[in-house]
């Protein structure tokens, strides 16, 4: 494949080719790589790209090594001449809508975001726009380089809370690589049915529900999933805890909790029907009715910067739908105190 550069219609992909940029690079692999297999290799020559991304490319033939097209798994012997000429093409016609953003911090290296509940992050069926990826490429047009417009975790639609967006190619993989040796720290407050003596985790694996496949659940054969809680306040038949992920499964605090038989108050799909304690008063029956999401929140976050490579933390305070029911909970159980 001939190299391209500057700017030109891609009609296939029906969207501007200022969102497709030409990557092109030239490395000689060091004799130190002898035995390593080629994608681990590549991953350490080019940095900036995931080992999957580069897998792909190789897969796609635009990435040469001695002229030839290898496999991702041959080893190298060191000293060969890698040749990568590819394009970077953004993903899909995601438009950029002027979508009001709560921004707790950005740099040029990334951007944390406190998303709101009722806030779908992709586009996706049933909604194709209106989303945070939607309203980020207003804020950072530039975000259109950048595999699914920085944005490298995600949360369910009724979760609120922080989220981290990278702005550059770099700070994706670098993100990307801490989720995944489980280093980015994520606490969640959820409040959930039922009292508990003490913390403790769960360690279910999860996948998909046999039967329902919109729906996730703990089963033999799942992905490992681990969420460790701590009790964070009490209250007569329901407690706020702080979750604290271990892994990042689709619902995972949600099915795990639901696992335990304390699902978080609210839940449409893990929560069951209501069920009001005995003794719950009136106002607290009403508060319970009324929350029409799960009662999760995103609250801290933490994570090694891409570039400084300092330890970074970001906390959201709590949504006042949340606050609201937690402080209707909170008259109710002082004034059964007394």
């Amino acid at each position: 494949m001939e190299p391209r550069t500057g700017a030109y219609t891609h009609e296939r992909f029906g969207y501007p080719v200022n969102e497709i940029r030409t990557v092109e690079r030239d490395a000689v692999i060091p004799v130190e790589h002898a035995g390593e297999r080629l994608d681990r290799s590549l991953a350490q020559l080019f940095p900036e790209f995931s080992r999957s991304q580069l897998q792909k490319w190789l897969k796609q033939g635009w990435i040469t090594v001695d002229g030839a097209v290898p496999a991702p798994r041959a080893a190298v012997l060191g000293g060969e001449a890698v040749l990568l000429r590819a394009e970077l093409v953004a993903e899909g016609p995601v438009q950029a809508q002027p979508i009001a953003l709560d921004i707790r911090h950005e740099d040029d290296a990334l951007i944390i975001v406190n998303k709101p509940a009722d806030l779908v992050v992709h586009p996706g069926a049933g909604n194709a726009d209106g989303t945070l990826q939607n309203a980020l490429l207003h804020h950072d047009p530039g975000l259109a380089a950048v595999p699914r417009s920085g944005i490298v975790h995600r949360l369910d639609r009724e979760t609120s809370g922080l989220m981290v967006v990278a702005r550059t190619l770099q700070a994706h993989k670098h993100l990307v690589d801490q989720l995944q040796a489980r280093t980015m720290g994520r606490e969640y407050l959820a409040l959930v049915t039922g009292t508990f003596t003490a913390g403790g985790h769960v360690d279910a694996p999860i996948g998909r529900h046999p039967r329902d496949r919109v729906r996730m659940a703990v089963r033999e054969g799942g992905r490992a999933a681990v969420t460790h809680y701590r009790i964070e306040e009490r209250f007569p038949a329901h407690t706020l805890l702080r979750c604290r992920l271990e892994t990042g499964r689709t619902h995972q605090i949600r099915v795990h909790m639901a696992h335990i038989r304390h699902p978080l108050v609210g839940d449409p799909v893990y929560g069951g029907r209501l069920r009001l304690p005995k003794g719950t008063t009136e106002e607290v029956a009403a508060a319970l009715r009324g929350f029409r999401r799960q009662a999760l929140h995103a609250e801290t976050l933490s994570l090694t910067h891409p570039v400084s490579g300092e330890s970074t933390t970001w906390s959201a305070p709590v949504p006042a739908d949340l606050e609201a029911l937690a402080e209707v909970l909170r008259r109710h159980r002082d004034a059964a105190a007394q």
